[in-house]
């Protein structure tokens, strides 16, 4: 399927500013889609649509940055380029430390807008990819059994076959099988590769070491019956 072309989303209730920002992103080749107020673009957007949002910091109803704390409470948020009018040091700090990649203060320049705007879109393109390479090690790591699970955070934190054997209550032959197959359902061909794959995905905690699983008891009266056979 063709990848969805990227949009610049432009949020801005001075509408003569905005259409002046829609020619000159559009004359430069990019895809663009402006709104009035933010609930309009609220009501508009949705996460799996690439690309970067332009925010005016201050508008009536709904301020610049609750509507960045809502795009990053979504599925797949993407870059916030803020502008503004106002020298405000305050809402800078505030959108910057939130995440922002840029704040552009009003009037400037063609080529910075459009540099900031090629910085958001590489940087959501980055971002969709690594959320989509994540999803796809979890889609792997779902086809692992618990005990394979276990198998594979305690390679990670760097237990051999004995020592993993050990804690399991598993003969090292066991683990040997178990590992194999979790070499091959993630897809990894080294050691290496399997403690980067734990790291990504932040399972090399200390706390979800796995419990070890006592052996199985024998039944009650299973070893008189045994030595009664013997002597028999």
């Amino acid at each position: 399927m063709k990848p969805t072309a990227p949009t610049v989303f432009v949020v801005d209730d001075d509408v003569s500013f905005s259409r002046g920002l829609g020619r000159l992103l559009r004359v430069s080749g990019y895809r663009v889609e402006a709104y009035a107020s933010p609930l309009e673009f609220m009501s508009c957007w949705r996460p799996d649509q690439p690309g970067c949002l332009l925010l005016d910091v201050r508008m009536p109803g709904t301020p610049g940055l609750d509507v960045q704390r809502w795009v990053a409470g979504s599925s797949c948020p993407v870059p916030i380029i803020f502008m503004t009018g106002h020298a405000d040091i305050g809402s800078c700090v505030q959108a910057m430390k939130a995440g922002a990649t840029d704040f552009l203060l009003k009037p400037f320049q063609d080529t910075e807008l459009l540099s900031a705007v090629e910085r958001a879109l590489a940087k959501d393109l980055a971002d969709r990819r690594q959320r989509e390479e994540l999803r796809d090690m979890r889609d792997r790591l779902a086809r692992l059994t618990p005990r394979e699970l276990q198998v594979f955070c305690l390679v990670a934190k760097g237990m051999l076959n004995k020592q993993i054997g050990a804690v399991l209550g598993a003969k090292e032959g066991t683990v040997k099988m178990h590992r194999g197959h979790v070499m091959l359902k993630l897809q990894l061909r080294s050691v290496a590769e399997l403690v980067s794959f734990a790291n990504r995905l932040g399972l090399d905690d200390p706390r979800l070491e796995p419990h070890p699983i006592a052996a199985p008891r024998p039944m009650e009266g299973a070893g008189r019956a045994a030595g009664t056979g013997s002597n028999g």
